[in-house]
Protein backbone atom coordinates (compact mmCIF):
# COMPACT_ATOMS: atom_id res chain seq x y z
CA UNK A 1 0.00 0.00 0.00
CA UNK A 2 8.38 16.55 2.99
CA UNK A 3 8.78 19.83 1.24
CA UNK A 4 11.85 21.58 1.34
CA UNK A 5 11.94 25.04 1.47
CA UNK A 6 14.97 27.07 -0.09
CA UNK A 7 14.97 30.76 1.06
CA UNK A 8 16.84 32.91 -1.97
CA UNK A 9 19.31 35.57 0.08
CA UNK A 10 18.64 39.08 -2.10
CA UNK A 11 21.51 40.40 -3.15
CA UNK A 12 22.83 43.93 -2.94
CA UNK A 13 19.26 45.17 -2.68
CA UNK A 14 18.90 44.51 0.70
CA UNK A 15 22.70 45.75 1.58
CA UNK A 16 23.03 49.32 2.46
CA UNK A 17 26.92 49.06 1.92
CA UNK A 18 26.63 48.14 -2.10
CA UNK A 19 28.62 50.81 -4.03
CA UNK A 20 27.81 52.30 -7.35
CA UNK A 21 29.36 52.24 -10.48
CA UNK A 22 31.20 55.95 -9.51
CA UNK A 23 32.14 54.61 -6.06
CA UNK A 24 29.22 55.82 -3.82
CA UNK A 25 27.09 54.52 -1.86
CA UNK A 26 24.29 53.09 -4.10
CA UNK A 27 20.66 53.65 -2.57
CA UNK A 28 19.08 50.03 -1.97
CA UNK A 29 15.54 49.31 -3.70
CA UNK A 30 12.60 48.73 -1.68
CA UNK A 31 12.64 46.12 0.37
CA UNK A 32 11.15 43.02 -0.55
CA UNK A 33 8.10 41.98 1.69
CA UNK A 34 9.82 39.39 3.26
CA UNK A 35 7.81 37.49 6.11
CA UNK A 36 8.05 38.93 9.56
CA UNK A 37 10.41 36.81 11.69
CA UNK A 38 7.33 35.42 13.45
CA UNK A 39 5.74 34.17 10.51
CA UNK A 40 8.95 33.06 8.39
CA UNK A 41 9.08 29.30 7.66
CA UNK A 42 12.70 29.18 8.81
CA UNK A 43 11.80 30.50 12.28
CA UNK A 44 8.67 28.87 12.20
CA UNK A 45 8.65 25.41 14.79
CA UNK A 46 8.75 21.97 13.48
CA UNK A 47 5.58 20.34 13.02
CA UNK A 48 5.36 17.43 15.35
CA UNK A 49 5.41 14.07 13.41
CA UNK A 50 2.07 12.54 13.01
CA UNK A 51 1.28 9.29 14.09
CA UNK A 52 0.15 6.84 11.21
CA UNK A 53 -3.11 6.04 11.34
CA UNK A 54 -4.23 2.14 12.16
CA UNK A 55 -3.98 0.23 9.22
CA UNK A 56 -7.93 -0.67 8.12
CA UNK A 57 -9.65 -4.43 9.35
CA UNK A 58 -10.19 -6.28 6.79
CA UNK A 59 -13.99 -6.34 5.84
CA UNK A 60 -16.26 -9.04 6.39
CA UNK A 61 -19.92 -9.52 5.38
CA UNK A 62 -22.84 -9.03 7.99
CA UNK A 63 -23.84 -12.50 9.54
CA UNK A 64 -26.55 -14.45 7.45
CA UNK A 65 -30.05 -15.14 8.74
CA UNK A 66 -30.02 -16.55 12.59
CA UNK A 67 -26.00 -15.28 13.04
CA UNK A 68 -25.12 -17.91 10.80
CA UNK A 69 -21.11 -17.32 9.21
CA UNK A 70 -21.89 -15.58 6.31
CA UNK A 71 -20.62 -17.01 2.62
CA UNK A 72 -19.07 -15.08 -0.16
CA UNK A 73 -18.98 -17.10 -3.31
CA UNK A 74 -18.46 -13.67 -6.06
CA UNK A 75 -18.33 -9.86 -5.46
CA UNK A 76 -22.15 -9.94 -6.68
CA UNK A 77 -23.18 -6.75 -8.75
CA UNK A 78 -19.51 -5.90 -9.68
CA UNK A 79 -19.55 -4.27 -13.18
CA UNK A 80 -15.77 -3.46 -12.78
CA UNK A 81 -13.82 -6.10 -14.05
CA UNK A 82 -12.34 -7.53 -11.61
CA UNK A 83 -10.90 -10.78 -10.31
CA UNK A 84 -9.68 -12.26 -7.52
CA UNK A 85 -7.33 -15.43 -7.70
CA UNK A 86 -6.93 -17.45 -4.37
CA UNK A 87 -5.06 -20.55 -3.84
CA UNK A 88 -5.60 -23.30 -1.09
CA UNK A 89 -2.39 -24.43 0.47
CA UNK A 90 -4.13 -27.76 1.35
CA UNK A 91 -1.88 -30.36 3.82
CA UNK A 92 -3.54 -32.10 6.01
CA UNK A 93 -2.74 -33.30 9.14
CA UNK A 94 -1.72 -36.89 8.68
CA UNK A 95 0.33 -36.00 5.52
CA UNK A 96 3.52 -35.35 7.76
CA UNK A 97 5.28 -38.80 6.88
CA UNK A 98 4.71 -38.20 3.28
CA UNK A 99 6.36 -34.73 3.53
CA UNK A 100 9.26 -36.17 5.68
CA UNK A 101 9.81 -38.82 2.64
CA UNK A 102 9.50 -36.10 -0.13
CA UNK A 103 6.51 -34.58 -1.14
CA UNK A 104 6.29 -30.97 -1.84
CA UNK A 105 2.71 -29.69 -0.42
CA UNK A 106 4.11 -26.64 -1.09
CA UNK A 107 4.87 -24.40 -4.14
CA UNK A 108 7.15 -21.63 -3.93
CA UNK A 109 8.02 -21.44 -7.90
CA UNK A 110 4.19 -20.45 -8.25
CA UNK A 111 4.18 -17.77 -5.66
CA UNK A 112 7.50 -16.61 -7.50
CA UNK A 113 5.43 -16.30 -10.97
CA UNK A 114 2.67 -14.60 -9.12
CA UNK A 115 5.66 -12.22 -7.77
CA UNK A 116 6.87 -11.61 -10.92
CA UNK A 117 3.65 -10.78 -12.98
CA UNK A 118 2.53 -8.37 -9.63
CA UNK A 119 -0.56 -10.56 -9.33
CA UNK A 120 -1.99 -10.10 -5.79
CA UNK A 121 -3.60 -13.12 -4.51
CA UNK A 122 -5.46 -14.89 -1.41
CA UNK A 123 -3.63 -18.05 0.08
CA UNK A 124 -5.98 -20.32 2.03
CA UNK A 125 -3.44 -22.10 3.64
CA UNK A 126 -4.05 -24.34 6.03
CA UNK A 127 -2.45 -24.62 10.06
CA UNK A 128 -0.34 -27.86 8.98
CA UNK A 129 0.75 -26.44 6.00
CA UNK A 130 2.15 -23.39 7.88
CA UNK A 131 3.62 -25.95 10.46
CA UNK A 132 5.64 -27.38 7.65
CA UNK A 133 6.34 -24.27 5.89
CA UNK A 134 7.28 -21.70 8.38
CA UNK A 135 9.46 -19.67 6.39
CA UNK A 136 7.23 -19.19 3.35
CA UNK A 137 4.11 -19.05 5.49
CA UNK A 138 6.01 -16.07 7.16
CA UNK A 139 6.95 -14.84 3.53
CA UNK A 140 4.23 -14.83 2.07
CA UNK A 141 2.07 -13.18 5.12
CA UNK A 142 4.55 -10.03 5.20
CA UNK A 143 4.37 -9.95 1.53
CA UNK A 144 1.87 -7.10 0.38
CA UNK A 145 1.21 -8.55 -2.66
CA UNK A 146 -0.56 -11.08 -0.98
CA UNK A 147 -2.95 -12.01 2.26
CA UNK A 148 -3.16 -15.52 4.20
CA UNK A 149 -7.04 -16.50 4.80
CA UNK A 150 -7.49 -19.58 6.82
CA UNK A 151 -8.69 -23.11 5.46
CA UNK A 152 -8.51 -25.09 8.78
CA UNK A 153 -5.61 -27.13 10.55
CA UNK A 154 -5.95 -30.19 9.86
CA UNK A 155 -7.51 -30.00 6.01
CA UNK A 156 -10.72 -32.78 7.73
CA UNK A 157 -14.27 -31.82 6.03
CA UNK A 158 -16.81 -30.02 7.86
CA UNK A 159 -19.48 -32.34 6.68
CA UNK A 160 -19.39 -35.66 4.98
CA UNK A 161 -19.31 -37.08 1.93
CA UNK A 162 -16.94 -34.10 0.94
CA UNK A 163 -14.70 -35.86 -1.75
CA UNK A 164 -12.70 -38.60 0.71
CA UNK A 165 -11.06 -36.13 3.08
CA UNK A 166 -11.26 -37.25 6.31
CA UNK A 167 -13.92 -35.57 8.67
CA UNK A 168 -13.76 -33.40 11.62
CA UNK A 169 -16.15 -34.79 14.62
CA UNK A 170 -19.09 -33.18 14.03
CA UNK A 171 -19.11 -31.31 17.57
CA UNK A 172 -19.20 -27.62 16.91
CA UNK A 173 -16.56 -27.54 19.65
CA UNK A 174 -13.97 -29.12 17.34
CA UNK A 175 -14.97 -27.51 14.27
CA UNK A 176 -14.50 -23.88 15.76
CA UNK A 177 -11.22 -25.51 17.45
CA UNK A 178 -10.33 -26.15 14.16
CA UNK A 179 -10.06 -22.68 12.66
CA UNK A 180 -8.63 -21.48 16.19
CA UNK A 181 -6.02 -23.35 15.43
CA UNK A 182 -5.23 -22.78 12.36
CA UNK A 183 -5.44 -19.43 13.03
CA UNK A 184 -2.39 -20.00 15.67
CA UNK A 185 -0.25 -21.79 13.40
CA UNK A 186 -0.42 -19.14 10.39
CA UNK A 187 0.33 -16.43 12.82
CA UNK A 188 3.24 -18.27 14.69
CA UNK A 189 4.92 -18.46 11.52
CA UNK A 190 5.22 -14.63 11.57
CA UNK A 191 2.71 -14.46 9.07
CA UNK A 192 1.06 -10.63 9.36
CA UNK A 193 -0.86 -9.99 6.54
CA UNK A 194 -3.64 -12.57 7.77
CA UNK A 195 -7.41 -11.88 7.15
CA UNK A 196 -10.88 -13.10 8.71
CA UNK A 197 -11.49 -15.39 6.21
CA UNK A 198 -12.16 -19.27 6.31
CA UNK A 199 -12.74 -21.49 3.47
CA UNK A 200 -14.25 -25.16 4.19
CA UNK A 201 -12.04 -28.27 3.28
CA UNK A 202 -13.14 -29.13 -0.22
CA UNK A 203 -15.58 -26.60 0.04
CA UNK A 204 -18.07 -28.43 1.91
CA UNK A 205 -20.03 -27.25 4.56
CA UNK A 206 -24.16 -27.55 5.64
CA UNK A 207 -25.81 -25.37 8.17
CA UNK A 208 -24.63 -26.64 11.30
CA UNK A 209 -20.69 -25.56 9.89
CA UNK A 210 -21.64 -22.44 9.75
CA UNK A 211 -23.38 -22.05 12.97
CA UNK A 212 -20.33 -23.35 14.56
CA UNK A 213 -17.63 -21.32 13.28
CA UNK A 214 -20.10 -18.55 13.68
CA UNK A 215 -18.09 -17.17 16.77
CA UNK A 216 -15.14 -17.09 14.99
CA UNK A 217 -16.70 -13.90 12.86
CA UNK A 218 -15.24 -15.19 9.86
CA UNK A 219 -16.60 -14.80 6.18
CA UNK A 220 -16.32 -17.75 4.94
CA UNK A 221 -15.87 -17.56 0.64
CA UNK A 222 -16.24 -20.23 -1.78
CA UNK A 223 -15.93 -19.41 -5.72
CA UNK A 224 -17.81 -19.49 -8.76
CA UNK A 225 -15.19 -20.74 -11.13
CA UNK A 226 -13.00 -23.90 -10.55
CA UNK A 227 -9.91 -23.93 -12.08
CA UNK A 228 -9.67 -27.74 -11.99
CA UNK A 229 -6.12 -27.74 -10.93
CA UNK A 230 -6.21 -30.79 -8.69
CA UNK A 231 -4.39 -33.48 -10.20
CA UNK A 232 -4.26 -31.85 -13.52
CA UNK A 233 -1.31 -32.03 -15.74
CA UNK A 234 -3.07 -30.02 -18.80
CA UNK A 235 -2.08 -26.29 -18.28
CA UNK A 236 -4.33 -25.35 -21.28
CA UNK A 237 -7.22 -27.29 -19.94
CA UNK A 238 -7.08 -25.93 -16.78
CA UNK A 239 -6.41 -22.02 -18.22
CA UNK A 240 -9.52 -22.62 -20.71
CA UNK A 241 -11.52 -23.89 -17.75
CA UNK A 242 -10.31 -19.96 -15.82
CA UNK A 243 -10.70 -18.19 -19.30
CA UNK A 244 -14.07 -19.56 -19.72
CA UNK A 245 -15.70 -18.93 -16.53
CA UNK A 246 -14.34 -15.62 -15.44
CA UNK A 247 -16.81 -12.74 -14.83
CA UNK A 248 -16.44 -9.35 -13.51
CA UNK A 249 -16.64 -10.28 -9.86
CA UNK A 250 -15.49 -13.38 -10.01
CA UNK A 251 -13.72 -15.26 -7.17
CA UNK A 252 -11.32 -18.42 -8.84
CA UNK A 253 -10.15 -21.45 -6.94
CA UNK A 254 -6.42 -22.43 -8.02
CA UNK A 255 -4.31 -24.41 -5.71
CA UNK A 256 -0.41 -23.64 -4.00
CA UNK A 257 0.73 -27.99 -3.80
CA UNK A 258 3.10 -28.60 -6.20
CA UNK A 259 2.06 -32.74 -5.86
CA UNK A 260 -1.62 -32.45 -6.28
CA UNK A 261 -1.36 -29.13 -8.42
CA UNK A 262 0.95 -29.29 -10.90
CA UNK A 263 0.37 -27.42 -13.60
CA UNK A 264 -1.28 -24.72 -11.98
CA UNK A 265 1.82 -22.29 -12.55
CA UNK A 266 2.30 -22.99 -15.90
CA UNK A 267 -1.39 -22.24 -16.35
CA UNK A 268 -1.59 -19.03 -14.39
CA UNK A 269 1.02 -17.74 -17.11
CA UNK A 270 -1.29 -18.03 -19.56
CA UNK A 271 -4.19 -16.59 -17.33
CA UNK A 272 -3.39 -13.52 -16.39
CA UNK A 273 -1.75 -11.82 -19.32
CA UNK A 274 -5.08 -12.82 -21.13
CA UNK A 275 -7.30 -11.49 -18.79
CA UNK A 276 -5.40 -8.53 -18.35
CA UNK A 277 -5.41 -8.18 -22.31
CA UNK A 278 -9.73 -8.00 -21.86
CA UNK A 279 -9.09 -5.47 -19.26
CA UNK A 280 -9.40 -7.27 -15.84
CA UNK A 281 -7.75 -6.06 -12.50
CA UNK A 282 -6.36 -8.81 -10.29
CA UNK A 283 -7.55 -8.20 -6.28
CA UNK A 284 -7.60 -9.93 -3.23
CA UNK A 285 -10.56 -11.12 -1.44
CA UNK A 286 -9.80 -7.75 1.01
CA UNK A 287 -10.45 -5.88 -2.08
CA UNK A 288 -13.21 -8.06 -3.61
CA UNK A 289 -15.64 -7.94 -0.32
CA UNK A 290 -14.73 -3.96 0.36
CA UNK A 291 -15.95 -3.21 -3.21
CA UNK A 292 -19.45 -4.32 -2.82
Amino acid sequence: MTTLSILGAVLCGGLAGCAGADGSPKAAPPAAHAPSPAHSPASASPAAPRTPPPAPEPPVLAPGPGGLTPVLKRGAGRTEKVVALTFDADMTADEGPRAAAGERFDHPELIALLRRLKVPATVFMTGRWAEEYPDQARSIGTDPLFEIANHSYSHYAFTTPCYGLPAVDGDPTAMRGEVERAFDAIRRSGARRVVPYFRFPGGCYDRAALRAIAPEKVTAVQWDVVGGDAFATDADAVAEQVLDGVEPGSLVVLHCTRSAAPATARAVRRVVPELRARGYRFVRVSQLIAGR
